[in-house]
C-alpha cells in the first residue's frame, strides 16, 4: 500500500518563498541602517605605555701616538795614537826694528773705464744742415754701374750722426735700394760737412735723417 505525503507537510515547496522573503527583509534592513545611521563613530584605542629614557654617554676616543725612537748618541771621538813626533820649531825674532827701511806697497790697479757711446739728440731747436744744402751731398754721389745697367732708381734714407763740430761720426741706412746705391749714399753723407745742431744756442750732438735721390738721366 503506497504512502501519500500531505502537500502541506512538504517543506521543500516553501524553500524558495522563505529564501526570497529573507533576502527582501535583509536588504530592507540594510537600506534603513545606511539611511538613518550613515556615520558610525569608533573610538580608537590608545595604548599608553611607560616611556623609557635612554642616556647617551660620550665615549672618549683614545689616540695612540707612535713616537719615533730617539736618535742614537754620537760616538765619542777617541784620539788615535800618532807615531809622528813633532820636531823642534824655530821661531823667528818678533822684535820691530824702527830704523829698518820698508818698501812702499804697490799702487792699486786702476781699471780702465770703457768709453761709453756718446748720446745724440733726436730733435733740437736747430737741426744740423749740410753746408751747401742737399745738392752738396748729391754732387758727391757716384752712381754705381750695376744700378745703371739694372735701371734702379729711388730714394735711400741715411741716418747721420753729426757732432758739435759738424762732422759726421757715423752713418747708417734706414731704408735702402741695394745694387751699390746704399754704399754710395753713405760715402756721400760721410764726406759732407754739416752745420752743427744747436740746443739753447749751444752746439750739441744730433742724429738726422737725410733722403738721397737716385735718378738716371
Amino acid at each position: 500500500m503506497a504512502l501519500i505525503k500531505n502537500p502541506k507537510a512538504d517543506l521543500k515547496r516553501s524553500y524558495k518563498k522563505v529564501y526570497e522573503l529573507s533576502l527582501i527583509i535583509a536588504l530592507a534592513l540594510l537600506i534603513v541602517a545606511f539611511k538613518f545611521f550613515p556615520h558610525v563613530e569608533t573610538k580608537a584605542a590608545l595604548s599608553e605605555g611607560p616611556q623609557e629614557l635612554f642616556k647617551v654617554e660620550d665615549v672618549q676616543q683614545t689616540k695612540q701616538e707612535n713616537r719615533p725612537p730617539p736618535p742614537p748618541k754620537p760616538p765619542i771621538p777617541i784620539e788615535a795614537p800618532s807615531e809622528d813626533v813633532l820636531e823642534d820649531i824655530e821661531i823667528g825674532e818678533t822684535e820691530l826694528n824702527v830704523n829698518e827701511a820698508v818698501e812702499a806697497p804697490p799702487p792699486p790697479k786702476v781699471e780702465k773705464k770703457v768709453d761709453e757711446e756718446p748720446q745724440y739728440f733726436v730733435a733740437v731747436e736747430e737741426m744740423p744742415e749740410p753746408i751747401g744744402g742737399i745738392q752738396a751731398i748729391q754732387s758727391k754721389i757716384v752712381y754705381p754701374e750695376i744700378a745703371k745697367r739694372a735701371g734702379i732708381e729711388g730714394k735711400v734714407y741715411v741716418l747721420a750722426f753729426v757732432d758739435e763740430t759738424g762732422n759726421v761720426t757715423k752713418a747708417q741706412i734706414i731704408k735702402g735700394l741695394g745694387a751699390g746705391l746704399d754704399e754710395a749714399a753713405l760715402n756721400a753723407v760721410k764726406a759732407t760737412k754739416f752745420k752743427p745742431g744747436k740746443q739753447r744756442g749751444k752746439p750739441v750732438k744730433v742724429q738726422v735723417s737725410i733722403p738721397i735721390v737716385f735718378k738716371l738721366q
